[in-house]
């Protein structure tokens, strides 16, 4: 093993797109766990569109940047911490780690499932989609569904629950004409649009021409505008980020007539999966089956190599990836 870790720092807050002039990869000493601790080495990280809104305040310059990693326990000094374990934490960017019991998550690691599935339809991203549909919009069978950016993590695995879960038309919008096509040919989309090609509410309008029950929104501004548009009478928004504002933070906010709201008895609602970590199991329960049978596929873009993790959270800013992007050892 290594005697050198590997941290990532943001150096500076960005204006608008980030670049690798705000990242610096810093070399410490391996440290070696004391009483209490296990030395994690990661396998997987994932980057996440929420990082970028974080970049502008909430994460500390000069610091080790916070993320979702999977790793394996090299050294232990905590009987709950055995060497060899597969664990999940969120001190992410960085080579090793140093954890404690209450850090950690252990993973069941059900036999015939990726390692990568934990980070992916298994993890945060899919824990997401499935508290989204199953919590906040109580999808419905045959019900009706929009999915904008539905090419991104969340996208590619609430298309996937809602087909599992019985929804009815299922449409998305995605930033390609290749994405377009991944989700109709790929994700069983009925109808999927490249919002570049024209407005968002004509677009929508066109492939979900009488109307959805259920908008998961990804993006804000007009994507939120065309859907409560296109919502039929107690149809329900579930807000789950606004990554067409992230890089451009004076784009102009969802305008929709506030009347629709009140007249057709929508309602509106946002949340942080972190609030929803009870859900964790019942989305093993829920999803584990359906990836041993083959019914549920991983939609992955997987990044190899940590000094790659700058260019891999840079890249799906701007929309490289397909699925969930990770970065692997």
């Amino acid at each position: 093993m290594t005697d050198t870790a590997i941290t990532v720092h943001q150096t500076a807050r960005p204006t608008g797109f980030p670049t690798p002039d705000h990242f610096a990869f810093v070399e410490s000493r391996l440290p070696s766990p004391v009483s209490g601790t296990a030395l994690v080495e990661n396998l997987y990280w994932s980057v996440d569109p929420y990082h970028r809104e974080m970049m502008d305040g909430d994460f500390e310059l000069n610091a080790p940047l916070e993320g979702r990693a999977l790793g394996r326990i090299v050294a232990s000094r905590h009987p709950a911490l055995p060497e060899g374990e597969i664990v999940f934490h969120r001190q992410g960017w960085r080579t090793h780690a140093l954890v404690t019991p209450q850090e950690v998550r252990r993973l069941p690691l059900h036999a015939g499932v990726p390692l990568s599935a934990y980070l992916s339809v298994l993890g945060g991203t899919g824990l997401t989609a499935y508290v989204g549909l199953t919590r906040i919009a109580r999808l419905r069978e045959g019900e009706d569904v929009f999915v904008s950016a539905a090419a991104g993590g969340v996208g590619t695995a609430t298309g996937r629950f809602a087909r599992l879960l019985g929804a009815g038309r299922l449409v998305g919008s995605a930033g390609s004409a290749e994405k377009v096509r991944y989700l109709t040919e790929r994700l069983g989309y009925d109808a999927a649009f490249d919002y570049h090609t024209g407005p968002v509410s004509d677009l929508l309008a066109k492939a979900a021409p009488t109307g959805i029950d259920v908008a998961v929104d990804n993006v804000g501004g007009d994507h939120l505008s065309a859907a409560i548009g296109a919502l039929r009478h107690r149809g329900r928004v579930v807000r789950v980020g606004t990554v067409g504002q992230y890089n451009t933070p004076d784009a102009p906010p969802a305008l929709f007539n506030h009347a629709d709201v009140v007249e057709k008895s929508l309602r509106i609602e946002g949340f942080l999966v972190r609030d929803h970590q009870d859900v964790q199991e019942e989305l093993y329960e829920f999803a584990v089956p359906h990836l041993l049978s083959g019914a549920l596929a991983l939609d992955e873009t997987v990044v190899e190599g940590f000094e790659r993790i700058v260019e891999a959270f840079l890249s799906m800013l701007r929309g490289g990836n397909t699925g969930k992007i990770l970065v692997r050892a």
